[in-house]
């Protein structure tokens, strides 16, 4: 059996529309335009990819995939590498109208810890990142937002995975009076946060960092001129 990598390091493709001049809506028919910044982050790299073999070995958990498989690599090396196959994420910054963040302290189970985050979620089969963030901000912090921009996209753990996350930051934020539930499993906190506190948190030491989320509150603080 041999096929490509390629397709699998590309990002999703979502069914967005694109115009610079007045944002993003998600897939056809959708009700209003949210606006994104007018000079958008660039593109992830075209992938250089590797040829698979064979897959020996796999397994399937919720929605990810773990898979055992032989490559060939780009400078010919012949070799066995396990890969988590995984739909891909969004992540957003929300930010308030007075300018503090809105942030999540999540337990997570895999390092036994409660971490400061965004709010995150996977994409279900067939749905675009922003329909994907908008679901997750309602059901995670209570907020939903009028205004999107586009941070660019992350590869959170490329040594063992494909996963794509992409980043949002969401502003004009209004707190919703019945949230949607979220999922079962979520045990979590909102805190709202000025930027300077967030700043020194993430630079105490103290805080197990969350790179997804420094990654993207690098890339809002781009956007926000702080």
């Amino acid at each position: 059996m041999e096929r490509s990598l390629e397709a699998n390091l590309q990002p999703p493709q979502p069914a967005l529309s694109v115009d610079r001049f007045h944002g993003i809506r998600s897939g056809p028919g959708a009700p209003c335009w949210r606006p994104v910044t007018a000079q958008p982050m660039a593109p992830l790299p075209p992938p250089e990819p590797s040829r698979l073999l064979e897959t020996t070995a796999a397994l399937d958990a919720r929605k990810i995939r773990f898979e055992i498989n032989r490559w060939q690599l780009p400078n010919g090396l012949e070799a066995t590498f396990g890969i988590i196959r995984h739909p891909g994420a969004s992540l957003a910054v929300p930010v308030l109208a007075d300018g503090r963040v809105v942030i999540l302290r999540q337990y997570r189970f895999a390092v036994a810890s409660r971490l400061l985050e965004f709010p995150a979620g996977t994409l279900d089969e067939g749905e675009d990142p922003l329909t994907t963030m908008e679901r997750e901000l309602q059901e995670e912090t209570g907020y939903a937002a009028s205004r999107w921009d586009a941070l660019g996209a992350m590869l959170p753990c490329p040594g063992y995975s494909d996963e794509v996350i992409h980043l949002f930051l969401a502003r004009e934020l209004r707190p919703l009076p019945n949230p949607p539930a979220g999922d079962a499993d979520e045990d979590l906190e909102v805190l709202l946060m000025e930027p300077a506190a967030l700043d020194a948190a993430i630079a105490s030491g103290d805080e197990a960092l969350d790179g997804k989320s420094i990654t993207a509150w690098y890339r809002a603080r781009q956007l926000l001129n702080l």
